[in-house]
């Protein structure tokens, strides 16, 4: 009996230490079916759960290396916010909508655009969405979506125009957005902007100091901004110089290729004596690269071409294409920092900025 109740006893302590030995975990730290959470943080890094929460919401009085600890551990153990509680305890969705449209260019900017504001929420609690809309529709209909259900906390636009419908709205409700682009209301908001006046000057005075004087301008659709600023800053300094300066009829630098070759086959045909273009866009200068040596003309010699763009690309087309490079990293990472401001600080002013190129090459 005696024998029996040692064993017994035995069998009973080794299954108490058993029961008292610590769990096992996962690797990273979970324990077996533990769905991460911000006690599952905290646990792991040793902080409060109030301090991890605030870590990963970027707040300013959080440490970087804090912020990077926390930011390190929710990625090994996999952990997301559940939105639905945020939403319900906050008030905010965590997400930025990006709101472009279907029209593009085979070789553009929106790609760059995109992957750039997308890189600036990284490691914060915004997540980006992109809400496209086609040419046949109301581009009023995505915003108005996005306010009325509020499904982001912010959003982000293109392709301003002076008076943009868009723009107005947003004000009025008092909902958090920033421009890629100035509006005549860019006092009241935030945006980012690549100064096409200065752009429109830098490029005509590039090309009279080559000695050109009849000069052509491949410009936007004049229902945006830029378009207005680009041929502003072109005829201000055409007309003082006492130099020829026309805008393209017929086609803009958002057409086809073969729409802006047709129109500038027309426009030499009538005025062979143009010498120096100028054009908005990566597309229309291959365009223009195009007609001019069709028509015989040596890019450089007889004619100059100056045109931007957001990636280098022009010099390995055609070395003696004259180009103004445009920073569209740099404002979509902006962009994501004004969109975040305006949604945490609504009551201090927009953040804004203005690139201005000043040569071109």
């Amino acid at each position: 009996m005696k024998s029996e109740d040692s064993a017994d006893r035995r069998r009973s302590g080794t299954e108490q230490m058993s029961d008292s030995q610590p769990p096992k975990t996962e690797p990273g730290g979970l324990l077996p079916g533990e769905r991460p959470t911000l006690k599952t943080l905290s646990r792991i890094t040793g902080m409060a759960v109030a301090t991890v929460s605030r870590a990963l919401n970027d707040a300013p009085d959080i440490g970087d290396q804090t912020k990077r600890k926390v930011r390190a551990a929710a990625r090994q153990i996999g952990y997301r916010p559940n939105r639905a509680g945020v939403r319900l305890r906050t008030g905010k969705t965590n997400v930025i909508a990006l709101l472009l449209s279907t029209e593009h260019e085979v070789i553009n900017h929106t790609a760059r655009l995109i992957s750039s504001v997308a890189g600036g929420f990284r490691d914060t609690p915004y997540h980006m969405i992109i809400t496209p809309y086609f040419p046949d529709e109301d581009p009023m209909d995505p915003v108005r979506y996005v306010v009325e259900t509020r499904s982001a906390d912010a959003v982000i636009l293109n392709q301003t125009q002076p008076s943009d419908p868009r723009v107005a709205y947003l004000i009025k409700h008092r909902f958090p957005f920033a421009t890629h682009g100035r509006t005549d209301w860019a006092d009241r908001h935030a945006y980012f902007d690549f100064d096409n006046t200065a752009y429109g000057h830098v490029a005509t005075r590039t090309l009279i100091d080559r000695g050109r004087r009849n000069l052509l301008l491949i410009a936007p659709p004049m229902s945006q901004n830029y378009a207005a600023n680009m041929r502003d800053g072109m005829m201000g300094l055409s007309a003082q110089a006492g130099v020829s300066a026309m805008v393209l009829s017929g086609a803009t630098s958002d057409d086809p290729n073969d729409h802006v070759a047709a129109a500038l086959q027309a426009h030499f045909a009538a005025h062979p004596d143009t010498d120096g273009i100028v054009c908005a866009s990566v597309m229309a200068c291959m365009g223009a690269t195009m007609v001019v040596e069709n028509c015989g003309n040596v890019i450089g010699e007889q004619v100059d071409i100056v045109a931007k763009e957001a990636i280098p690309f022009l010099a390995t087309f055609r070395p003696s294409i004259l180009a103004v490079q445009e920073d569209v990293g740099a404002a979509g990472r902006f962009l994501s920092l004004a969109a975040r401001h305006a949604v945490e600080h609504p009551d201090q002013p927009p953040m804004q900025f203005l690139d201005v190129p000043t040569n071109v090459g």
